[in-house]
């Protein structure tokens, strides 16, 4: 049971920080501005781990590579923690492995939370500076559903369309880490 709890909380953390380090990637590669309050809570979340890395790690074509790393090292120290407190007998090989795909997954769940969020705010139409930023960063991710898609009774069904994709993606990511574990 407490291992149970220690894991549960852990995920919660390392989903809190890494998420915002991989906005902070999205939000740079978007060329979103940070004055906004998503920007500064993501900056005063991320600033004291990306920082230092940029030092050593320059952007690649416009990504933030630092923001990434920071995002995997989040990733791995959780599973490092997970390992060590599960008192796994021999090496941590699978550690990085458990680390990478733990990222992908952090990944899917960021894009889902992001468009579901998108979908709730263009029903009520909110007047914030958030909402601006939440459709600047999901128009591209559902540009080439709307393509696909058309309205249906005025009604846009690319964020649904993108869910389900995403589902699908956690899916096949369950299956291939089953596999390369073994």
């Amino acid at each position: 049971m407490g291992y149970q709890i220690i894991s549960f909380l852990l995920d919660i953390a390392a989903g809190l920080l890494g998420g915002a380090c991989l906005l902070r990637l999205y939000m740079q590669r978007q060329r979103i501005p940070f004055g906004n309050p998503v920007g500064r809570f993501v900056f005063a979340l991320t600033d004291w781990l990306v920082l230092p890395l940029r030092r050593i790690l320059p952007a690649v074509w416009r990504w933030d590579t630092a923001s990434l790393v920071g995002a995997f090292l989040v990733e791995l120290a959780q599973f490092g923690l997970l390992w060590l407190l599960a008192g796994r007998p021999g090496s941590g090989a699978t550690v990085p492995l458990l680390a990478l795909f733990g990222l992908l997954r952090l990944v899917i769940s960021a894009l889902t939370a992001l468009v579901i969020v998108y979908a709730v705010l263009s029903w009520v139409r909110a007047d914030s500076p958030i909402v601006d930023v939440i459709e600047r960063l999901c128009a591209p991710l559902l540009r080439p559903w709307r393509k696909i898609i058309p309205l249906v009774g005025g009604i846009d069904l690319s964020p649904l369309a993108f869910l389900v994709m995403l589902q699908v993606a956690a899916i096949v990511l369950t299956y291939v880490q089953a596999a390369a574990l073994r």
